[in-house]
């Protein structure tokens, strides 16, 4: 078996996408947190997915991990813009030990939609839609501000007392 997951994490913490790369499978799928749409498949599209947000992520640093066989599941706390962001991972591993699926948890919901912000539209310019490039932080904006405002001004009334 090989040592996937603690280069996975240590190129998560040193953001760098071409070792996290090294410990996927060819066919490797990463299904995204913010929309159920699409997934990134290979190496190409996941590591171009990784080397947008080892950019947008600042801080990541692993706190759990929990395995049972093949399955792993990470956590970690970083920040986006300075916005405190969490993370749940849950990693396949094949029969090589290689990673062969993530799928990706994120919260509290504000911190994922300013991801969405910020991620999205250089996603967007990366695959050449400089328009969807713009479009993006509008639309997502509002979602944010709503779940900001929310997060902020509403929900805290509702806490337990």
């Amino acid at each position: 078996m090989r040592n996937t997951v603690p280069i996975w994490r240590a190129a998560g913490e040193s953001g760098d996408a071409a070792a996290a790369v090294t410990a996927l499978s060819p066919e490797a799928v990463l299904i995204s947190p913010i929309t159920e749409q699409f997934t990134f498949r290979g190496h190409t599209q996941i590591g171009g997915l990784l080397e947008v947000a080892f950019a947008t992520i600042d801080d990541i640093t692993y706190t759990d991990q929990v395995a049972e066989g093949r399955t792993v599941a990470l956590f970690y706390r970083a920040t986006v813009s300075g916005t405190p962001i969490h993370e749940a991972q849950r990693l396949r591993l094949g029969e090589d030990g290689l990673i062969t699926e993530i799928t990706l948890y994120i919260r509290p919901l504000p911190a994922l939609t300013h991801l969405m912000t910020t991620l999205g539209p250089a996603l967007a310019r990366r695959n050449n839609q400089p328009g969807l490039a713009r479009v993006i932080p509008v639309a997502g904006g509002l979602l944010h501000s709503m779940a900001a405002t929310g997060e902020r001004h509403i929900m805290p009334k509702a806490r337990p007392r």
